[in-house]
C-alpha cells in the first residue's frame, strides 16, 4: 500500500515538473510595466499575456473577439454594444465586470500623455457601462477602425487604477504588481534581467499547459544564441541572421521565419524640428540644419543601396522599404510609389549643385556658407541585433558622397530621452511595429504629434494633416486606400524617413523541450498567447 502510494506521488511529482518553466531569451527589456505609458515591444509582449482586451489580433492576420461574447453597431455606426464574458476573474481575484472595460477606456481616454492607448479613444465621445456584462460606446463620428482601436486598450482592474486619477499620478504608476485578468500572472521582475510569469490557471479561456515562462534579457547576441544551443533557455524571440545556418543545422532546434504578427519596419529618420516646431516644454531640436534642406535628403537616399544592406546585415531575409506603412499591411501599402533609385553620382551632383562643397580636401563636405561640415550624430538602440553593421554600412556608403556619421548606440531609454519630444538628435534609427490599421502609423507624422514625443521626427505639413483627418473617418474602403497612399506619395516626396528595409521575424525554439508551438501560421511570434497557452512539455 506504502508503495502504491508512493508510486503515484512520484507520478504527479513527475507530471508536475514536467510542465514545468519555460525560458525565453530576448536581447531587449520592457520599459515599464504600465499599459498607458509603455513604448517598447517587449513591454508590449508581456501585456498581451497578463491582460485580456476586448479583441485579439491572431496570427492569420484577423481581429477576433476576446473578453467580448458578442457585439453590435448602431446603423450609423456610431453605437458600439459590447457584450463581456461572464465569470472573467483579475488575478487577485476580484472579478472582471462592465465597469472595469468602462473604467479602463475612459482611464486612456483622460490620459492625454499616455503615448499610444491615448489616440485609440480620439472618437471616443461616451463610454457607459449598463450592467455588470454590457458596456456601450458612443462615438463622435463613426470610424472605419472601430475593432483595431481596442486590440491594445488592455483592460485595467477599476479597484487598483483609481488609484491613480489621471495625470502625473497614472503616468508615473509603476504597476510592478500588474493585476490582470490574462493567462499568466506577475510573479518577479528585475528591469534589465528578467521578467517571471505563472500560469493562471483559471482562465475563462485560454489556461495555459506549462506551470510559468520567464524572459531573460542577453546583452550579447551571440549569447543569446549560445544559450539556445546550450539549453539555458527553450526559446529565443529574436537573433543574427548570421546565427540561422548553424542553427538550422542543429538536430535540437527548430527555426521558425516568416511575416511578424506586427508588421515591422527599420526606419532611418531625421531631425526636421524648427523654431516654429520645436516643443516649448520639453524641445532642445539640435538637429543639424542641413537636414532641414530636402536636397540633402534626396542625396542620402540616392546614396542608400538598400539592397546591399539587406544581403549584409540581414543575409537577405527582408525587403526594401518605402515608407512606414509595411508591406505586411495588405491594402493600405502603396506598391506604385517611387522610391529614390540607388545612384551615387546623382548624391554628389544634388550636393554639388546646392553648394555643399569639400573645400578643405578632407573627405567631409562643408554647409554652403562653410559653417558647419556635413557631420551627423547617428543614434540607434543597443538592442536591435543588425543596427551596428546596419549603421557601419550606411557610414560607408553616406561617407562616399562627403557625409560623415558620428556613430554610437544608446539604450532604449537614452534614446527615447533624445528623442521625443527633446530632438536632441540629427539621424536616428530605430523601428516601429503596428497594429493592422494603418491609423496609427500615419499619426506620426502630424503635426499634433510633435509635441507628445509620438513624432520622431518633427515633420509638419498641412496637407498630410488634413489628409490624415481625412482617411480617420473614411468609410468607404477604396476612397479610404486613395487617400492613405497619397499620404504615402507625399512621405516619399518631403523623405522625413529613409526606410532601408521591413524584416522578416527570425525565431527559434528547442525541439526536445516543449511541443505545440504555432508554426503553422501566416504570422510568425513565438512569444504570442497563441503558443504559450498550449505547449507542453515534453515527457
Amino acid at each position: 500500500m506504502k508503495r502504491l502510494v508512493l508510486l503515484i506521488f512520484l507520478s504527479l511529482l513527475g507530471s508536475s515538473l514536467a510542465q514545468g518553466t519555460l525560458r525565453i531569451g530576448w536581447a531587449g527589456s520592457p520599459d515599464t510595466l504600465n499599459p498607458g505609458t509603455a513604448v517598447l515591444a517587449e513591454a508590449f509582449t508581456l501585456f498581451d499575456l497578463v491582460y485580456d482586451s476586448l479583441f485579439n489580433l491572431e496570427l492569420d492576420g484577423s481581429i477576433q473577439p476576446e473578453l467580448v461574447e458578442s457585439y453590435d453597431v448602431s446603423e450609423d455606426g456610431k453605437v458600439w454594444t459590447f457584450n463581456i464574458h461572464q465569470g472573467v476573474m483579475f488575478h487577485d481575484g476580484k472579478p472582471l465586470t462592465a465597469a472595469d472595460v468602462a473604467f479602463s477606456l475612459d482611464y486612456y481616454k483622460a490620459n492625454t500623455d499616455f503615448p499610444f492607448a491615448n489616440g485609440y479613444t480620439s472618437y471616443f465621445d461616451t463610454v457607459e457601462a449598463k450592467d455588470d456584462s454590457k458596456v456601450v460606446v458612443t462615438l463622435s463620428e463613426a470610424i472605419p477602425n472601430m475593432l483595431s482601436q481596442l486590440l491594445y486598450l488592455y483592460i485595467l482592474p477599476e479597484h487598483v487604477w483609481s488609484a491613480y486619477p489621471a495625470g502625473s499620478a497614472a503616468s508615473e504608476f509603476e504597476n510592478l504588481d500588474m493585476i490582470g485578468s490574462g493567462p499568466f500572472k506577475m510573479t518577479e521582475y528585475k528591469q534589465g534581467e528578467f521578467v517571471r510569469l505563472t500560469a493562471n490557471k483559471e482562465h475563462y479561456a485560454k489556461p495555459p499547459k506549462i506551470d510559468e515562462v520567464v524572459f531573460q534579457t542577453f546583452g550579447s547576441q551571440d549569447v543569446l544564441v549560445q544559450a539556445l544551443k546550450t539549453g539555458q533557455v527553450d526559446m529565443i524571440t529574436e537573433m543574427p541572421n548570421t546565427a540561422v545556418v548553424s542553427l538550422r543545422n542543429d538536430p535540437n532546434i527548430e527555426l521558425v521565419l516568416g511575416a511578424p504578427l506586427a508588421p515591422s519596419v527599420r526606419d532611418v529618420f531625421f531631425n526636421l524640428t524648427t523654431a516654429e516646431t520645436c516643443p516649448a516644454d520639453d524641445g532642445i531640436c539640435s538637429g543639424h540644419p542641413a537636414l532641414l534642406d530636402l536636397t540633402v535628403r534626396k542625396a542620402l537616399a540616392h546614396a542608400t543601396d538598400k539592397l546591399q544592406i539587406i544581403d549584409v546585415a540581414l543575409l537577405g531575409l527582408g525587403s526594401p522599404g518605402t515608407g512606414i506603412i509595411m508591406d505586411g499591411m495588405g491594402e493600405w501599402y502603396n506598391t506604385e510609389v517611387k522610391d529614390y533609385d540607388y545612384d551615387p553620382e546623382a548624391a554628389n551632383k544634388l550636393l554639388d549643385d546646392a553648394g555643399y562643397l569639400d573645400t578643405n580636401n578632407d573627405g567631409v563636405r562643408e554647409m554652403p556658407d562653410g559653417s558647419r561640415d556635413l557631420s551627423f550624430r547617428f543614434y540607434w538602440p543597443n538592442d536591435v541585433i543588425e543596427a551596428p553593421r546596419v549603421a557601419e554600412l550606411l557610414s560607408q556608403m553616406w561617407g562616399d558622397i562627403g557625409v560623415k556619421l558620428e556613430l554610437q548606440a544608446l539604450d532604449p531609454d537614452a534614446l527615447t530621452s533624445v528623442c521625443c519630444p527633446s530632438f536632441d538628435y540629427d539621424i536616428m534609427m530605430w523601428g516601429w511595429s503596428s497594429d493592422p490599421d494603418p491609423g496609427f502609423m500615419l499619426s506620426i507624422l502630424t503635426t499634433d504629434e510633435v509635441t507628445t514625443g509620438t513624432s520622431e521626427t518633427g515633420y509638419s505639413n498641412p496637407e498630410y494633416d488634413e489628409l490624415y483627418s481625412a482617411q480617420a473617418t473614411e468609410l468607404d474602403p477604396a476612397k479610404r486606400q486613395a487617400i492613405v497612399w497619397q499620404m504615402q506619395d507625399i512621405m516619399m516626396r518631403d523623405l522625413p524617413y529613409i526606410i532601408p528595409y521591413y524584416q522578416q521575424q527570425v525565431q527559434a525554439f528547442r525541439t526536445d523541450r516543449f511541443s505545440g508551438w504555432r508554426t503553422d501560421a501566416t504570422k510568425v511570434a513565438l512569444e504570442d498567447p497563441s503558443s504559450l497557452t498550449q505547449i507542453e512539455a515534453i515527457q
